[in-house]
């Protein structure tokens, strides 16, 4: 066995990919690949067939991907071979998922750890190969790539379900298809690949470097990190990970610097094996060259730094001390060396922004087809993409359609984005699609008074978000009521307190009125939850079972004037803004059954994607800063996979109102 193991090929540390500056580079002299999301591997085959499977970073991952050795040795049929690629995992859609590769790595180390001797084959891998480096004991590092290529691809591949060859696309074959690398770019982006590799046909493999024969044009930016630490979560996160501390290297001196935080993109799952990774690794400080800002790292866990992840951002900062700002976590990197992760370097140019991806693409949304526009269009400051937006209400569609079932449905739409002019729309107009469900309303939805028809739209399938949102229908009002079958109001089966801060006041004074009301209320026998709005406040909601449409407004203004009464200085349940100084303002009058609500999910139109978001009584209560009830729209997704859906409770107990 030993003598087998002598006979494999020596490894080659492999050649890497340029960043291209947000330039796709063109001409005969090019071909493309798909930008691959997984581990980069060198399979090493001796010529019985013994194959051994090396990281990037010369980490042996043959066991845990055993799975692929006896199949490339039958690929390349007694010859010794040395193959270049990369080791992916596909998720149900046919798209390959970086975060199920780390979950599955997670498992494997399990199975390690409690002595499995059975092979570790829980989730499919496929090797993924773009590259031949030598093949019957011949170097051909110094072939050009197209030739390499061409013995590459003459490979019979007995299992493609395990290996097969990236595809490949010269200049002459994108025009004989009438594409253009741009086209290509957009078809890439919509079968949700990374983005593409340009490589020169004329390229040697220089192994090691990053020279400009290979150039990687990405449609997200992401940045390898080193974990440097560590903050518990709060509230529904307790016992685990809240997020992590991150650091990297200047590109100069190599000190390891601090270039900011991740606390979102994680799976509960993530957290959990996170936190076991991170335990035995604490030490007593920092490991930073120069003390990061006190306010960053409150509670913080120091830990050696020696694992590398990968997280996806939007920006870095320009100041004196460089930050990653709007980060997303995606996953460890076992492949990588904490010595190789080099910090962008305030000044000098940072990633590209992701490239446009045509101004109309067709999607599948459900079991219906869609035609979107201007997805790359930045409709936050943030740089949030209307692309992101919709990919925000698609995932989030499973908790918010139920809420939004049944309920006429006005739009508040920013067409050119939050900094430009909005406006509200409640008629599904000509432009809406022939399959979306409408409800005519008199006077605008109120009960009484108008003579106008108004045709709301109904939001009940993932198309007709996906539809709104194309829209840049940002924000989702309705009322506290659904209709019929045949179009006509049925009676309130929500109450809501709308807790608006006042001048000198915050959602932290919202909280302690909403602690009051959850007195209230339960002591009716009603089931109160609580939803930030999203903005500044706060909103107290009950399932009730009401008996007149006038009941709710009755039953909340007869609540608020008792807590003014009570507390004039602290709450007011007048209308006036003179009188909210230094109150918050219970807004009864959101029960009129002419009135709307931000829907629970709805994104709001702010300075970043923030999300009005149902919250735990003891994150209502424990709630001391703004902060701790502002979310995001990545970290909305996130407790919605660890804690489910809080607003449930408000559709399952309706309760009749007293008195």
């Amino acid at each position: 066995m030993r003598a087998a193991h002598d006979s494999v090929p020596a490894w080659i540390d492999p050649m890497l990919a340029k960043p291209d500056g947000g330039r796709l580079r063109e001409g005969p002299q090019w071909t493309y690949e798909y930008k691959l999301d997984g581990y980069r591997v060198a399979a090493r085959i001796a010529p019985d067939g013994t194959t051994v499977l090396t990281s990037r970073n010369g980490l042996d991952l043959t066991v845990e991907f055993v799975e692929l050795t006896e199949v490339l040795g039958a690929a390349v049929r007694g010859r010794a071979a040395v193959l270049d690629g990369e080791v992916v995992v596909y998720n149900e859609a046919g798209q390959i998922d970086f975060g199920l590769l780390q979950q599955r790595r997670g498992r494997f180390q399990k199975h390690r750890t409690a002595r499995r001797e059975e092979p570790f084959i829980d989730v499919p891998v496929r090797f993924l190969a773009f590259d031949l480096l030598l093949l019957d004991g011949e170097l051909l590092l110094d072939q050009p790539y197209e030739q390499r290529r061409r013995l590459l691809t003459a490979l019979p591949m007995p299992d493609p379900f395990r290996v097969t060859v990236v595809p490949s696309f010269t200049a002459a074959e994108l025009a004989a298809d009438r594409l253009t690398p741009q086209r290509l770019l957009e078809r890439v982006a919509n079968e949700g690949h990374e983005g593409l590799v340009a490589k020169r046909l004329d390229s040697p493999y220089l192994p090691g470097k990053r020279p400009g024969f290979w150039c990687k044009h990405p449609l997200v930016q992401t940045r390898e990190v080193v974990v440097c630490g560590w903050r518990p979560g709060q509230s529904g996160f307790t016992g685990t990970v809240g997020g992590l501390l991150l650091g990297a290297h200047d590109p100069d001196t190599g000190a390891l610097v601090y270039i900011g935080d991740v606390g979102t993109g994680f799976t509960r799952q993530d957290r959990d094996q996170l936190r076991d990774r991170l335990l035995p690794l604490e030490r007593a400080g920092h490991p930073f060259a120069a003390s990061p800002p006190r306010e960053d790292v409150v509670r913080a866990r120091w830990v050696d730094p020696v694992l590398v992840g990968e997280v996806r951002f939007r920006q870095f900062t320009r100041g004196e001390e460089g930050r990653l700002r709007h980060t997303a976590w995606r996953g460890l990197r076992a492949d990588r060396d904490p010595a190789e992760v080099i910090a962008p370097q305030p000044g000098r140019p940072g990633p590209p922004p992701a490239p446009a991806t045509g101004s109309r693409v067709t999607v599948k949304a459900g079991a219906r087809t869609l035609a979107l526009s201007n997805l790359d269009k930045v409709l936050y400051p943030d740089g949030t993409a209307k692309s992101e937006v919709i990919a925000y209400y698609s995932r989030i569609a499973p908790v918010l359609l139920p809420h939004l079932r049944g309920r006429p449905v006005t739009f508040v739409r920013w067409p050119n984005g939050v900094r430009g002019q909005r406006f509200f729309q409640k008629n599904a107009d000509a432009g809406a699609p022939d399959w979306l469900p409408t409800v005519p309303l008199r006077g605008g939805g109120s009960r009484s008074g108008g003579d106008e028809i108004v045709r709301y739209p109904l939001i009940h399938e993932l198309a007709a978000l996906v539809w709104a949102a194309n829209l840049a229908a940002l924000e989702l009002h309705v009322p506290q009521w659904t209709v019929t079958g045949d179009g006509a109001p049925n009676l309130p089966d929500r109450l809501v307190f709308d807790l608006d801060p006042g001048p000198g006041t915050t959602v932290v004074d919202c909280c302690r009125v909403a602690e009051r009301l959850y007195d209230v209320l339960t002591g009716d026998d009603l089931t109160p939850v609580a939803t930030t709005s999203g903005a500044k406040g706060l909103q107290v909601y009950a399932g009730i079972a009401a008996t007149s449409a006038q009941a709710p407004s009755v039953y909340a203004k007869a609540v608020a004037v008792a807590f003014e009464r009570e507390t004039p200085r602290l709450v007011t349940a007048t209308m006036a803004k003179a009188r909210r100084e230094g109150r918050v303002f219970i807004d009864w009058s959101q029960n009129n059954p002419a009135k709307t609500t931000i829907t629970p999910y709805s994104l709001r139109g702010r300075d970043e994607p923030t999300a009005a978001t149902p919250v735990t009584w003891d994150e209502v209560r424990g709630c001391r800063k703004p902060a701790q009830l502002m979310f995001t729209a990545e970290e909305v997704l996130d407790r919605v996979a660890a804690v489910g859906d809080l607003f449930a409770p408000v559709e399952e107990n309706r309760a009749p109102l007293l008195g």
